[in-house]
Order: C-alpha cells, then sequence, then structure tokens
C-alpha cells in the first residue's frame, strides 16, 4: 500500500527541504522547532485493465442513468466534449485518457449506427488548443477522422449563432452555453479529474459556457465566498455551478458524464521511470539515496548553465507518468461523488491547527501557461488562487498571516497567448490590486473586438481572462496580511502589490513585522498535489 501523506516537524536534524522556482529548484532550511512540512501521499496503484475499466463504466452508470448503449440511436445527434489543455498538470503521457474514453465512446456509436457525432474542446474563454495539442489529448486516430471534416473543434463563446440560452437560475444567473451541445440528444463529457475543483456540473456549466454566464461566478463576490475551490460544499463558485446545472438538467440538456482521477505520479516513481531526472521529487528529502542527491546537484548545475527559453523547452515538454486510478460514468452528480472520493484519497492530508507564516514553492507550470510562458498575473493565480486554496476546512496558515512563496515571477508575457494580460498588467494593475476596483475596468476588456478577435482566430485567453485570474486570489487576499515572493524580479512583484526579498530569511524578517518575532511556519511540499485537511 502506497504511505498516506504526512505531516513533518522540522529539527536540527531535518535536511533542507526542496523548493520549486519556476524551471529551477531550491533546497531552503527552514526554522527548527517551529516550522512543519506538508508532504503528499505517494501515489496510488492505477487500475489494471484502464480500457476494461472505462467499457465497465460506460455500460455500468452511476445514478439516475442507463447505459451508454441504451442512450445511442441511429438518427440521433451526439455531441462528445472534454476538457481542454489546463488538465492534467503537466500533461500526461500518451495515451491519454480523454483518447481512450471517446474511442470507447466512438465504437459504442458505430456499432448504434449513430452518424452525426461531433467533439468539442471545452475551452470556455481558455485559448484555442494548437493541432498537436489536440493530436495529444484525442490521438491520432480520432483527430485524422474529425478533424479535416469540422467534426473535432475548439468551443467559441464568442460565436453569435454558436451559443444558446437554456434558462435563469433562481439567483438570476443565465444559463447560456454551445448552441450544438445544448441541441444534441445526448452530450458525452469526457473529464479528468486531476483535483476536486474539476468536473461535476463545472465541465458543462463552464466548459462549454461564455462570457454571459460566466460572469455571474467568476466574479469578487463569488471568489470571496469561496472558501476553498477544492471544497465544493464551500465553494459559492460550484453552487453557482451547480444551480446552473439545475437549469440545462431541467431545459431537456442530456448529460452522460464521465469522469476518471489520476494519481499524483507527477515525475516518475515506478520502475519504468527509474532513469527520470526528476524522480527524486517523488521523494521526502531523508529518504534520498546518493545517487539521487547527485542527479538533484546535476540538474540544478545544468539548469543554471541553460538559458530561461532552453529551460522553459525543456519543462514544457516533460509528460508524466500518470497512472489512471478510477472511471465512473452516468448521471452527473453520482458521478462526481464517487470522483471525489477517489481524489480525496489520492490528495488529503489531516493537518492540526494554523500557523502564522505558508510557504510554498511555485512550479513552472498552471493551468493557463501550458506550453508558454509563466507571467506574474499567474504567478498570483497559482500562489493565491490554487496553492493556497489546497485545503479542506480552513487555510494552513491562520487569518492575517503571511504567505510566502517563491518564483522568479518575470516581467514577460507570451504576445499570441496572452495579449490582454499585457494590457491588465500596464493598464489597470499600475493603477489598483484591490479586486473590488480592478472589477471595474472588467467589462471594457470582456467586449473589446480586438480581444474577440484574437480569441476567435488566433490562439490568445479571452480579453476578460486576466481579470479572473486576479478574482481567482480574492478569498487568499482577505485572508492574508501580507504575500511576500521570493527570488521574483522586484519591479513586478510590486506592481502585483506584494514585497519583494532576495532570500528566505528576508522574507521571515518581512513576515515577522506583521505576525510578530519567531513566526511558527507550514511549507506546503507540492507538485506532486496534495490538500491540507485542516482541523
Amino acid at each position: 500500500m502506497p504511505r498516506p501523506g504526512l505531516v513533518l516537524d522540522v529539527d536540527s536534524s531535518t535536511p533542507p527541504i526542496v523548493f520549486h522556482h519556476g524551471e529551477d529548484f531550491v533546497l531552503e532550511k527552514l526554522p527548527a522547532g517551529r516550522s512543519r512540512v506538508i508532504y503528499p501521499p505517494e501515489p496510488h496503484e492505477g487500475l489494471e485493465d484502464t480500457d476494461a475499466a472505462i467499457r465497465h463504466a460506460l455500460e455500468h452508470p452511476l445514478g439516475d442513468s442507463q447505459p451508454l448503449s441504451t442512450l445511442l440511436f441511429s438518427g440521433m445527434k451526439l455531441t462528445i466534449c472534454f476538457d481542454d489543455i489546463s488538465l492534467p498538470l503537466p500533461p500526461m503521457r500518451k495515451p491519454d485518457v480523454r483518447q481512450r474514453i471517446i474511442e470507447a465512446v466512438l465504437d459504442t456509436a458505430a456499432a448504434a449506427g449513430v452518424d452525426d457525432v461531433e467533439i468539442i474542446a471545452a475551452l470556455a474563454l481558455h485559448r484555442r488548443m494548437t493541432e498537436d495539442e489536440l493530436r495529444h489529448a484525442v490521438g491520432d486516430r480520432v483527430y485524422d477522422a474529425f478533424a479535416p471534416s469540422g467534426r473535432l473543434y475548439n468551443h467559441d463563446a464568442e460565436d453569435p449563432d454558436g451559443m444558446l440560452e437554456i434558462g435563469t437560475t433562481d439567483k438570476g444567473e443565465l444559463v447560456e452555453i454551445n448552441k450544438r451541445a445544448a441541441t444534441s440528444d445526448l452530450i458525452v463529457y469526457v473529464n479528468i479529474n486531476l483535483v476536486s475543483m474539476d468536473g461535476g456540473w463545472k465541465s458543462t456549466a463552464t466548459g462549454l459556457s461564455g462570457y454571459r454566464s460566466l460572469r455571474h461566478h467568476h466574479n469578487v463576490h463569488t471568489m470571496q465566498h469561496s472558501k476553498s475551490f477544492m471544497d465544493r460544499h464551500a465553494s459559492e463558485l460550484h453552487h453557482s455551478n451547480w444551480r446552473m446545472g439545475k437549469v440545462l438538467r431541467d431545459g431537456g440538456v442530456k448529460v452522460f458524464q464521465v469522469e476518471t482521477t489520476l494519481n499524483n505520479d507527477t515525475f516518475g516513481t515506478s520502475a519504468l521511470d527509474t532513469a527520470s531526472p526528476l524522480s527524486m521529487l517523488q521523494k521526502r528529502e531523508w529518504e534520498w539515496t546518493a545517487k539521487d542527491r547527485a542527479t538533484f546537484m546535476a540538474v540544478q548545475a545544468g539548469l543554471k548553465r541553460m538559458p530561461a527559453r532552453a529551460k522553459r523547452a525543456a519543462f514544457q515538454s516533460w509528460k508524466a507518468p500518470y497512472a489512471v486510478t478510477s472511471v465512473q460514468a452516468g448521471e452527473v452528480e453520482a458521478v462526481h461523488e464517487r470522483t471525489l472520493e477517489q481524489n480525496f484519497a489520492q490528495h488529503l492530508v489531516p493537518v492540526e491547527g494554523q500557523t502564522d507564516v505558508l510557504t510554498m514553492g511555485l512550479p513552472y507550470i498552471c493551468p493557463y501557461n501550458v506550453n508558454s510562458v509563466m507571467n506574474p498575473i499567474l504567478v498570483m493565480c497559482l500562489g493565491l488562487g490554487y496553492f493556497f486554496n489546497m485545503y479542506r476546512g480552513k487555510p494552513p496558515v491562520r487569518e492575517g498571516g503571511v504567505l510566502i512563496m517563491r518564483h522568479p515571477t518575470p516581467w514577460e508575457f507570451h504576445p499570441v497567448h496572452h495579449p490582454s494580460y499585457i494590457d491588465f498588467f500596464e493598464q489597470v494593475l499600475s493603477q489598483t490590486t484591490d479586486p473590488v476596483e480592478v472589477e471595474k475596468y472588467e467589462q471594457a476588456f470582456a467586449e473589446d473586438e480586438w480581444y474577440r478577435h484574437l480569441y476567435r482566430t488566433s490562439y490568445a485567453y479571452h480579453g476578460v481572462h486576466p481579470f479572473y485570474m486576479w478574482y481567482w486570489g480574492s478569498h487568499a487576499l482577505q485572508h492574508l496580511g501580507k504575500v511576500v515572493i521570493v527570488g521574483g524580479d522586484p519591479k513586478a512583484v510590486r506592481r502585483l502589490g506584494f514585497a519583494p526579498a532576495s532570500t528566505m530569511a528576508d522574507a521571515l524578517e518581512i513576515a515577522s513585522d506583521v505576525v510578530g518575532p519567531a513566526p511558527t511556519i507550514t511549507h506546503v511540499h507540492n507538485p506532486p498535489l496534495l490538500m491540507a485537511d485542516v482541523t
């Protein structure tokens, strides 16, 4: 059995701890006697036969659903939708589980005589996926059979003829999704649950929607009232999506949900990955062998010699050897409950109480810079929006405490992927970093025709997207007394409204001014991903 997660109390014999630092790694010695490190559980075993598990799930659905084969019939309109490139992180090795499921669904549809099939990447307002990215997700067989005829494509939330309004929730939230999907006899949604935030009604109500719907829950008020995006029952974001899901269901939109969970084998632990240059990152530092230590030092030395662009290319090429740990299909809510059980079993680590300071090292990748640049806004989103929210119960850091993150935070943006981010950083954050004040600029970016054009025809995130990334950190900004970034570009860090520090010792000194001398410290040792279950 894989070992569960661990909370280590740091003493004088504890070795230096690995902090991710963008496309690099740093070893930090945390203060003894007042620091603790939360380590993730070891990766769970994968399914013995993933393809067999997929077939079984399709024909033995959960909840109020018939088997997929009985839902399919000749002459029907079938739409298969799947999670886009923002999941999983890093991308998984081939074959991607989305490919396996889509192929199984298509085989079942062909046996039933279904000819009208279209496949949609559920982007919401994310950038369009490239051909290579689509091929990786769905496989060559599916891509070659559907893309040339236009039956495999990216969702376009700004297509005036491609969206359909379904209704409004009892809270007045407008529900609008992709017209092809909404008017199909059946939507088969293919999901990957890397973390517990994903899946459920969030798949269709967010992934197939556009700005008119997203603005109801991607806003400051909703984010501030979501006390962990990873805990659905404490998340107003999820409450809104579930209300929208009810409107979809009551409006006759029929969804057959397929959800999967992956383990957290991000860097390679199996016998097949003994040569992985990053496998030591799956281990706890005091368990490193002499070979692990030598490999880490060699990787560090090599990274120091590499130009920034070469380092980025090397890291972005990494494909994780995740194993699929579960597949479930059928009625949306019943499926999602089973998914969450699997997800929590892999990620939850019991943690007692809160501390004054929370530290974390931010890696090179987040959901919005795959094959791209981690710009300063995404650094904020990853740290305060995602890693800070990797908890259930309450945050590991007390209210008014300090968050210390490590990341180089370069003043750099991908001009194709993030054009509106550049203007947001220059024009909005130069005026205010208060999410409530930032929100006043939202509509102008959301309705800008140039940003719409780039979203629809190029590979740009929607004009409103940087606002959503800023709102994502609203709960953390409300909770924390200060945010410090170690090793970042000082100008970029200050533009974010945070305090720059050259070293961890400097950062802890800054923290002491807020929370008092000799503060207690919690370090979240991820990735691999974990979720603190704080009591």
